[in-house]
């Protein structure tokens, strides 16, 4: 009989983090993944002609993507991180993989409807979540990159309020953010102010802080403004740049 106390492990155990970096159109995402240690992007979506890295052919189904991640997993190479742009993209890849085993059209109406195709939709997130994990096994950063929604959110110790959440359905959105070791929002930074707006009634501004309209930060802990986690004690608001991220990994 095994004896679970000799496998029992200790300490702090370093290995590779699993980052989801979410915000805006045009903030700079896929150059914050483009900064990572030799990436290679699996591209769901067109927009990285302007970016100099490394990528497989644009993902046009589901099983491109899984092709992409076998064949970092099953052939040798030398990149250190992969990087999914985009996450919202891919969902949409999920969905027609669905939609065509089921002979359906919508997502809505796959096995029947009653949001059945939303929940059948996570074993397939969870066969990218398992090549991923292969990855990481063996070294390799894994950066995930979607954009942006605002979500009306109730929270049950104030009244409800907007914030920005990653732009997935709230099922495959919950299982990617638990799989990530950091929940990064992309934005810029600004301050608010308010002005008279005649008639008796007042109006917030929001103001750019810094050049070329905001300085572009990245927030790593969860506010009412954004949804955000970190599992390394980041508690500071960092610059949007791969160096930043990593210097705020060492220090803490």
């Amino acid at each position: 009989m095994t004896n679970l106390l000799e496998s029992i492990q200790s300490g702090r155990q370093s290995k590779p983090p699993r980052v989801l970096l979410y915000g805006v159109e045009g903030i700079g995402k896929s150059t914050f993944g483009s900064q990572a240690p030799k990436p290679i992007f699996i591209q769901t979506e067109d927009g990285l002609d302007e970016i100099d890295c490394d990528r497989f052919p644009l993902a046009v189904n589901f099983d491109d993507v899984i092709a992409a991640l076998k064949t970092l997993v099953n052939q040798k190479h030398d990149y250190e991180t992969v990087v999914i742009d985009s996450l919202d993209w891919l969902e949409r890849l999920v969905w027609d993989k669905l939609c065509q085993q089921y002979g359906v059209e919508s997502i809505e109406k796959v096995d029947g409807g009653y949001a059945r195709g939303y929940m059948h939709a996570l074993s397939l997130w969870r066969e990218v979540l398992d090549l991923l994990g292969v990855l990481r096994s063996r070294g390799m950063v894994v950066v995930l990159i979607a954009h942006s929604k605002v979500e009306r959110f109730e929270d049950p110790e104030s009244s409800p309020y907007d914030r920005y959440s990653p732009r997935l359905h709230k099922h495959a959105a919950a299982l990617v953010k638990e799989w990530c070791d950091a929940v990064l929002f992309a934005t810029r930074k600004l301050r608010t102010q308010t002005e008279d707006g005649g008639f008796n009634r007042k109006r917030t501004i929001a103001h750019a802080v810094g050049k070329d309209g905001g300085e572009r930060v990245i927030r790593a802990y969860g506010s009412p403004s954004c949804v955000a986690k970190n599992r390394y004690g980041i508690a500071e608001e960092l610059p949007l740049s791969w160096p930043a991220f990593v210097t705020a990994l060492s220090a803490s």
